[in-house]
């Protein structure tokens, strides 16, 4: 009876889905701009904050699409 009241509450619970990864939550900031800095400098530390945030959407999607693959898509 127990098994029967815990399969119950499971499938009347919904689905369970797994944890989004911290770091996919986390927002990438502009290099910053100091007086007197080479421009150069700053465009390189832009360039890898850009290469990092989208290094980091590159994972929530390949986290979404495996999440999808599991549980099927809907219409």
């Amino acid at each position: 009876m127990n098994r029967a009241a815990s399969a119950k509450g499971q499938a009347s619970a919904g689905l369970l889905l797994p944890p989004l990864p911290d770091d996919l939550r986390r927002q990438e900031a502009h290099a910053a701009v100091t007086e007197g800095q080479p421009l150069i400098s700053i465009l390189a530390r832009e360039r890898q904050a850009l290469d990092r945030a989208n290094a980091r959407q590159r994972r929530t999607v390949t986290f979404f699409d495996d999440l999808s693959s599991k549980l099927g898509t809907r219409p």
